[in-house]
């Protein structure tokens, strides 16, 4: 493809065209694929072709969503599976074994927290926490056996960010994996390839599709990293269904539009927020307020659409300002272009301790928005309004 914008080739990266001569690329919703000939089949299995066997392996709608991921974010390849944890589930298996250390910022999606503490450990693969806010103390947390440095940048939920640029180095000087979640800002707002990620991981379910409709995740990365996450799920079976990767794909096409009025209303809304009586604090990355305002500017083009802010009533106030609600969603889901609120100490992170969700800045009061794509002063009000009863 000529040297168009990414966001071009994004939208023009498609599946082959068919003898129907369809513009829009269609859907393969098949289980298998057949054969012309035995040899074909054996050529498959052998991978002297490229010929396509199962979707469990590989689908055409599915590499299509793929391929569109990876021009975004600068990736040589990527593999699709059913959902965002499935994505990180299926990194952390494919690469650590028993007696390997992964180091993991604290601030992170609470299932992940639970894969780490609960899961891993099973299997004798043991885990340290640094503070996304100290960079400088990760390099001491480093073990001999440390095969891995993940992180959220920004976090979930207090959206903290980190240096990329310092981790990449620090990974690449210790000859470790980089592994990015960069799902709240998309490739649209920040590439962490660029900085020295190894992989960068998405739950799809979130502004990719945008809409709330499916479910889905992608690892993208290094072509040799991406083969051993292929073989790895190729086995297990996370991959996603056809389906979902066909309506993935269709939403990566106004992806860019939409990041860019999600953060305009953002933006707007935590302006408006800044300074309210009720709320402690407004946490968003590109208010000069924000404690990592500079390293947000650095590697992100703009803030992204999430906003949070801490209310000092603490988890009465917080439960209050949620059933006052009027046009905002009460759901777990973020990304939508439906604005949704959430209380992450009560949900998300509740099965955290206090003194882990005070690490990661999660306060009792602290309210997760996910600023939506309706009119930006409807949005406001009903805020505004849930505050003065809370």
């Amino acid at each position: 493809m000529k040297d168009f914008h990414e966001n071009t080739k994004a939208i023009r990266t498609r599946t082959p065209r068919t003898s129907e001569n369809e513009h829009s690329a269609p859907l393969f919703l098949t289980s298998s694929f057949q054969f012309d000939s035995a040899e074909d089949m054996e050529g498959a299995f052998l991978e002297q072709n490229n010929l396509n066997i199962y979707s469990r392996f590989i689908n055409p709608t599915v590499r299509e969503f793929i391929d569109r991921v990876c021009v975004l974010e600068n990736a040589e390849d990527g593999f699709a599976t059913a959902t965002g944890m499935a994505a990180i589930f299926g990194t952390f298996m494919t690469f650590l074994s028993a007696g390997d250390h992964i180091l993991s910022s604290s601030s992170i999606f609470g299932s992940t927290h639970t894969i780490l503490t609960k899961y891993l450990v099973r299997w004798g693969i043991s885990s340290t926490y640094a503070d996304i806010n100290k960079p400088e103390e990760w390099e001491a947390k480093i073990q001999p056996n440390t095969k891995i440095i993940y992180l959220e940048t920004p976090t979930n939920p207090g959206l903290d960010v980190i240096d990329l640029e310092y981790i990449g180095q620090l990974a690449k000087k210790h000859n470790i994996m980089l592994v990015v979640d960069n799902c709240f800002a998309t490739p649209i707002l920040q590439k962490p390839i660029d900085f020295g990620a190894d992989l960068v991981i998405h739950s799809a379910t979130k502004w990719m599709d945008g809409q709330g409709r499916v479910l889905g995740g992608i690892i993208v990365g290094k072509k040799e990293l991406i083969r051993e996450v292929y073989l790895f799920c190729r086995q297990t079976g996370p991959s996603m269904s056809p389906f979902n990767a066909w309506v993935l794909s269709r939403s990566l096409e106004t992806l860019d539009v939409r990041i860019q009025r999600h953060c305009d209303n953002a933006e707007a809304l935590a302006k408006i927020l800044e300074n309210h009586p009720k709320i402690n604090k407004v946490n968003y990355p590109f208010s000069p307020s924000h404690p990592g305002y500079a390293i947000a500017k650095k590697q992100m083009k703009r803030g992204g659409g999430l906003i949070t802010f801490d209310l000092k009533g603490g988890a009465e106030a917080g439960k209050k300002f949620m059933n006052a609600l009027e046009m905002l969603t009460v759901t777990s889901n973020l990304g939508d272009s439906r604005t949704i609120a959430s209380h992450p100490a009560s949900t998300t992170h509740s099965k955290l301790t206090v003194e882990e969700k005070a690490a990661v800045g999660i306060t009792e009061g602290l309210i997760r928005v996910s600023v939506g794509l309706e009119y930006i002063d409807d949005i406001a009000a009903d805020i505004l309004q849930a505050l003065d009863k809370s």
